[in-house]
């Protein structure tokens, strides 16, 4: 990859209007992404009486979400650096709206879905339940709606981007993702008192429903609807390459274009999209990113869950504002980690030590039960280091490859990866059904943790980079 050359005025320019015109558009669609996705942890809390279901169901059909999604993952970022990304990323803002919103009607005993359980019942000796399956299928749905958004975007950067920039511009996409879980359950936690009954000062209140509806149906229908709004606007707002963007001047679009030409690496810009699939790295950054995807989500889906069951006491909104302390730290770790990786240019420890910190995090915090401030602190250094990790490690495909290569690469190893977010929450769940204690499934998020930092290690990818000699 070449150095870059000192910056124009036009290049400046340039670079400035890409950061304030693309990332505030993609950072609000992530942040009701992840919180379409993840609003089970909290919406659980309630909709798991209604239900009758455990948290072996509530994990799997959490979980089910990556499988779905694993399917049009890599089609879908091969579509982005194919043929643009306004169109797929507004397809799938909308889509993932209905089908999140469709959520609150899990449930609701439909004729097809009845018959298809009395089938599936018949036929495997299973004993599935009507609701059991509607949230398995949108969940699946879900998944499958929302697959391509991420890698699409992680390539759609990479088309405004240059490598100096990149780290910085994927650590502030990424923010999304803490902010997400300092926003969703806040605001989840004020929707879920509807249509319920709880006792406040010794007195007990029942909060009446809302347009027919209780509060952790209202959860998803209010998550939804702003990603199918959003989905337009991004028709409107997101120019594929600089060349399409009417707010570039001329000398703006040339300057930018230029140095991201200058970024591509030279020997691999011939690789195809199998090369690319079948290259060894790939298959070891999937299996890494697959290890520390399953503690992720292992921690995002029952954080609040673990806490209210070590702490009893805490209502819905003291919990919501506990989890927001680890969203706070995971949201600096990022900022941290992707400013001083594109400072220092390099990419691996940046990567591996915020891992490392999180795997120890979580193994340390069932010692602390009982002591909630500890218990907190754990949690905090738990999930700032499975989100500080993100930028720097999401720069290492494009330094061996580029174009389609990259782009179906980089859906591969998200989707593989991402399968780790149906194991992490399905292990996590069903070891506190059959034990009682979530301490086992947070030891086995701790293990998954140390075996990605360990890949990485050997990986040998984005060691700091030399400076070039006098003259280059």
């Amino acid at each position: 990859m070449s150095t870059p050359t000192p910056d124009n005025p036009a290049l400046t320019r340039a670079r400035l209007k890409a950061y304030w015109r693309l990332l505030p558009v993609l950072f609000l669609a992530y942040v009701i992404a992840f919180v379409d996705r993840a609003n089970v942890a909290f919406a659980k809390l309630t909709m798991s009486k209604d239900l009758s279901f455990d948290n072996a169901v509530i994990g799997f059909g959490a979980g089910v979400f990556f499988i779905g999604y694993f399917i049009l993952e890599i089609p879908g970022s091969v579509i982005v650096e194919r043929w643009g990304a306004r169109l797929w990323i507004s397809r799938i803002m909308i889509t993932w709206g209905i089908m999140a919103a469709i959520t609150a009607w899990v449930g609701v005993p439909l004729a097809v879905s009845v018959w298809f359980v009395e089938l599936w019942n018949g036929l495997f000796g299973a004993k599935l339940g009507v609701a059991e399956f509607q949230f398995y299928a949108v969940r699946f749905l879900l998944g499958l709606a929302e697959a391509g958004f991420f890698p699409g975007v992680v390539v759609y950067l990479t088309h405004w981007f240059p490598a100096r920039d990149r780290a910085r511009a994927l650590a502030l996409f990424f923010m999304a993702t803490p902010v997400a879980q300092i926003v969703g359950p806040l605001l989840s936690a004020k929707m879920l008192h509807i249509g319920t009954t709880e006792v406040v000062n010794g007195v007990s209140v029942t909060h009446p429903l809302f347009m027919g509806l209780k509060g952790w149906q209202w959860v998803y229908v209010a998550w939804g609807i702003p990603a199918v709004i959003l989905g337009v606007v991004v028709l409107f707002m997101l120019p594929d390459k600089p060349r399409n963007a009417r707010w570039l001047a001329a000398d703006e679009r040339d300057a930018l274009e230029a140095e991201l030409a200058r970024d591509k690496p030279k020997a691999k810009e011939h690789m195809t999209l199998w090369q690319g699939l079948s290259h060894p790295k790939v298959a070891l950054l999937s299996l890494s990113y697959f290890c520390t995807v399953t503690g992720s989500y292992g921690v995002v889906f029952f954080m609040p869950s673990i806490i209210k069951d070590w702490y009893p006491a805490q209502n819905y909104t003291q919990l919501a504002w506990l989890t927001t302390l680890p969203a706070l730290m995971a949201l600096l770790g990022q900022m941290v980690v992707g400013w001083n990786s594109d400072r220092t240019r390099e990419r691996r420890w940046h990567t591996i030590v915020p891992i490392l910190i999180g795997a120890v995090a979580i193994a340390i915090a069932p010692m602390t039960r009982g002591n909630l401030p500890l218990t907190i602190a754990c949690f905090m250094l738990a999930l700032g280091g499975l989100k500080a990790y993100l930028p720097a490690f999401w720069t290492m495909p494009y330094l061996f490859l580029t174009s389609t290569a990259a782009a179906g690469s980089i859906g591969m190893i998200n989707s593989i990866g991402n399968l780790g977010g149906q194991l992490g929450p399905y292990v996590i769940g069903k070891v506190e059904s059959v034990t009682g204690s979530f301490v086992g499934g947070l030891y086995f998020l701790s293990g998954m943790m140390i075996v990605c930092a360990t890949i990485v290690f050997f990986l040998g990818l984005g060691a700091k980079e030399k400076p070039p000699a006098p003259g280059a």
